[in-house]
Order: structure tokens, then C-alpha cells, then sequence
């Protein structure tokens, strides 16, 4: 069985606190057409350095009916950075333009296959998986960026269009598993394409 969530299944449920002081089910997103949902964390330099490019997708996609729901699933026991506390912090300092959901547990970063930080899964209105992998071809050195794989997805599922790559290889740190060394991947985890 795939570790990540393969094309065309369903989002799974989560119930998770955010930092806004509310905890979030994926039924609570149901007035919205459509669904990203990416992992993500406070240190990450390939999530720092892509952060303002994931800004501007958000913007350009909200007001089209995308709900953006940004999930961080990395263990503060591996990266103190990485706590509940910093995400709250993280959120005031730079007030992005997503839900911010803390996944102490790592379930449902285990449920959806997180392999890195930033990873991305975009759901169709039925919560179908379309798109799954990386924003962009570089996000640690945003100026060389070439290639906007979440954007050319998005565009082309509003569109009703099927979506030209649907699967790509997320790029960024490996999600920081508890009780695990900082490089440590599971087994059954693997490249996508």
C-alpha cells in the first residue's frame, strides 16, 4: 500500500487546533469547492524561503473558492521551532492568509503520506485527491524558480480541466518524525514519479 495518498481518494477527516483558538474538522471546510491542504512547519528553510510565493497562490486562488489550510505535523521534540507556541508566534509575525493547524500526534500526517515540508494535496469539490506534490520547482531559492506545479493545478481544475501533472515529487525537508533521528523517513515512504 502507497504511504501517500494516491490520485482520487478522499480527503481524511482530521480534528486538530489551530492558532487561531478553534480546532478544525475537515467538515468544517464543506461550503468550500475546493480544498488544499499542505504540510508545513515553522523552521524549514525550503518552507521559509517559499512562504511569500505560497502568499500570493493564496490570494490569487481565495476569492475563487479555494480554502487554504496549512498543517504543521513536525515533532517539537526534534525541532523545538517546531512547537505549538512558535506556530502561534509565527502567525502573528507574518499573518498569512491560511488556517495554521497544529497535528501533534502525526496521525494525520501519517493518514494523508506527508513526506516534506511543504507538501501539497488539492481536493476537487467531491474531496477527490487531483494534485498532489510540490508549489514550485525551487522553493529554497524562490529567484530561480521556473515552474509553478499548485498554480498550473489550480488554474486548470477551476477551469474543468484535467489536470496536466497531476502527481509531482514535493520538495523540502523530510517531515520530523517523534522518537526519530531528524533525517529519518518511514520505510514505505518513497518518491511519487
Amino acid at each position: 500500500m502507497a504511504f501517500t495518498l494516491p490520485l482520487g481518494s478522499r480527503a481524511v477527516d482530521f480534528n486538530l487546533p489551530a492558532t487561531d483558538g478553534k480546532n478544525y474538522r475537515l467538515e468544517d471546510f464543506s461550503n468550500s469547492p475546493y480544498l488544499v491542504i499542505f504540510f508545513t512547519c515553522n523552521h524549514c528553510p525550503y518552507v521559509i524561503n517559499s512562504d511569500e510565493l505560497t502568499r500570493k497562490t493564496v490570494e490569487k486562488f481565495q476569492p475563487q473558492g479555494v480554502t487554504f489550510v496549512g498543517i504543521n505535523s513536525n515533532s517539537a521534540n526534534t525541532y523545538a521551532e517546531d512547537s505549538f507556541e512558535h506556530m502561534v508566534k509565527r502567525m502573528e509575525k507574518h499573518k498569512f492568509p491560511w488556517l495554521y493547524l497544529h497535528d501533534e500526534s502525526q496521525d494525520v500526517a501519517r493518514a494523508y503520506g506527508a513526506l516534506r515540508t511543504p507538501h501539497f494535496f488539492v481536493f476537487n469539490q467531491e474531496r477527490e485527491l487531483v494534485y498532489t506534490g510540490r508549489a514550485v520547482d525551487n522553493p529554497r531559492n524562490p529567484e530561480k524558480v521556473t515552474t509553478y506545479d499548485l498554480e498550473t493545478a489550480l488554474t486548470q481544475l477551476l477551469a474543468g480541466e484535467p489536470i496536466s501533472t497531476p502527481l509531482t515529487n514535493p520538495i523540502g525537508c523530510n517531515v520530523k518524525w517523534d522518537g526519530q533521528d531528524a533525517h529519518w523517513m518511514p520505510p514505505e515512504a518513497c518518491d511519487l514519479v
